[in-house]
C-alpha cells in the first residue's frame, strides 16, 4: 500500500527529531567537569587558549577552588569528574575509599611551597613556631609538610596555632598582619616573601624522606568511558610542558603564556617565571617510570596516608593504594 505524502511528511520529521536527540545526547556524553586550583603550571596556557576542548570535542566545565580538599568534596559528591589536587588531599580521598584514580601527576612540588614568616616575628626557625600563628589549607600538602616540619623539630603541633585558610584567605589575613607564618604556594607565596623570609621549603623537606607533589585524578568509572579523552589530555600537557622547558626564557613576564597563567591563577605576571621555574615537570616517560606512575606514587600516598593518621586527619588506611593510581593513560600517550 502506498504511504501518504502526509504520513511521509511525519515519518520523516519523527526521524530527523530522533535523530537530533540522539545527536544531543552524544554531545551531552561528551562533557566534562575539571576542578583546577591556582597552581602556576603550563596547563593554564592550554586551558586559556581552549586547546583540549578543540582537540577533543568535548565541552570542559572549568571550576576554580581553593585547596585540594574542597575538589575531594567535589569530586566525592559527584559534581566533578576530574580534579586537580595535592598528594595529601589525594592520599585522604584514597583513604575514603573514593572511587578515583591518580593519573598525572602535574608537578613535583620541589621547592613551589615554603613556610614563610613575617619579617619582625622573631620567626628564624621552625622551632620558633612554637606559640604563633600559622596559616595553611588543611588537608593540603602545604598542610602534610608543615606537621612534618613541626614534628621534625621537635615542636608539638599542639603547641602552634594553626589556621585553616584557604590560599585567598591566607593573603587577606598576611595583608592585616593577622598571622606570623604561612606554609603555601604561588601566587600567595610571592606576596608573602615580600614582607617575611623563607624558613623552610619543601624540597628540602621532601630530601627527609616527604616527597610532595600536585596530580590529577578522576571518577574511575567516568574514566571507563572515556579513555580517549584522558590519552589527549595527557598528551596534549606534556607537550605545553615540555614546549616551557625546552624555553623556559620566551615564558617571560611579558609574554602571552605568562600573561594567560596570571589571569587564570590570580598571580601578577612578574611572578610566574619564578613560580615555574619552582616546579619540576615531567615527561610522559619520567610519569611512567618506577619513580612516578609506575609505583612511586603509591608509595608516596602510602607514606602521606600513614602520616596523616597518626596526626588524626583520617581515621583509618586503605588496604592497597596501587588501586588508586594508574599509568594506563600516560603509556597509551607516549
Amino acid at each position: 500500500m502506498k504511504q501518504p505524502m502526509i504520513f511521509k511528511a511525519l515519518s520523516l520529521s519523527v526521524l530527523t527529531a530522533f535523530s537530533l536527540l540522539a545527536g544531543g545526547a552524544v554531545a551531552a556524553d561528551k562533557e566534562v567537569t575539571f576542578a583546577h586550583q591556582d597552581m602556576v603550571t603550563p596547563l593554564r596556557v592550554l586551558m586559556d587558549e581552549g586547546t583540549i576542548e578543540k582537540e577533543t570535542g568535548y565541552k570542559i566545565n572549568w571550576r576554580k577552588f581553593g585547596g585540594g580538599g574542597d575538589v575531594v568534596r567535589a569530586m566525592a559528591s559527584g559534581d566533578v569528574q576530574i580534579g586537580e589536587a595535592g598528594s595529601s588531599p589525594i592520599a585522604t580521598a584514597a583513604s575514603q575509599g573514593m572511587d578515583i584514580q591518580l593519573f598525572w601527576i602535574l608537578d613535583d612540588i620541589a621547592n613551589a611551597e615554603q613556610l614563610v614568616a613575617r619579617n619582625g616575628t622573631n620567626i628564624n626557625s621552625v622551632a620558633d613556631l612554637k606559640g604563633k600563628t600559622v596559616a595553611t589549607p588543611f588537608v593540603s600538602t602545604a598542610h602534610y609538610q608543615l606537621i612534618f616540619a613541626l614534628t621534625d623539630a621537635g615542636v608539638n603541633p599542639k603547641d602552634v596555632k594553626i589556621l585553616n585558610m584557604r590560599p585567598p584567605e591566607v593573603a587577606a589575613a598576611w595583608e592585616r598582619g593577622d598571622i606570623d607564618a604561612t606554609f603555601i604556594w604561588d601566587p600567595v607565596l610571592g606576596k608573602a616573601k615580600q614582607n617575611g623570609k623563607v624558613i623552610v621549603s619543601a624540597g628540602e623537606l621532601s630530601q627527609k624522606g616527604r616527597a610532595t607533589f600536585d596530580g590529577i585524578m578522576v571518577d574511575r568509572k567516568w574514566a571507563e568511558a572515556n579513555k580517549p579523552f584522558l590519552i589527549k589530555l595527557v598528551r596534549l600537557i606534556a607537550q605545553k610542558d615540555a614546549e616551557y622547558k625546552a624555553k623556559a626564557e620566551v615564558w617571560s613576564a611579558d609574554s602571552p603564556q605568562a600573561k594567560a597563567i596570571a589571569k587564570l591563577t590570580g598571580a601578577a605576571p612578574a611572578d610566574v617565571p619564578g613560580s615555574l621555574a619552582a616546579y619540576r615537570f615531567l615527561s610522559l616517560d619520567e610519569q611512567a617510570s618506577p619513580a612516578w606512575l609506575g609505583g612511586g606514587a603509591v608509595k608516596a600516598l602510602a607514606d602521606t596516608a600513614q602520616f596523616l593518621k597518626e596526626q588524626g586527619r583520617i581515621q583509618a588506611l586503605a588496604p592497597d593504594y596501587a588501586k588508586f593510581v594508574t599509568d594506563e593513560y600516560v603509556k597509551a600517550a607516549k
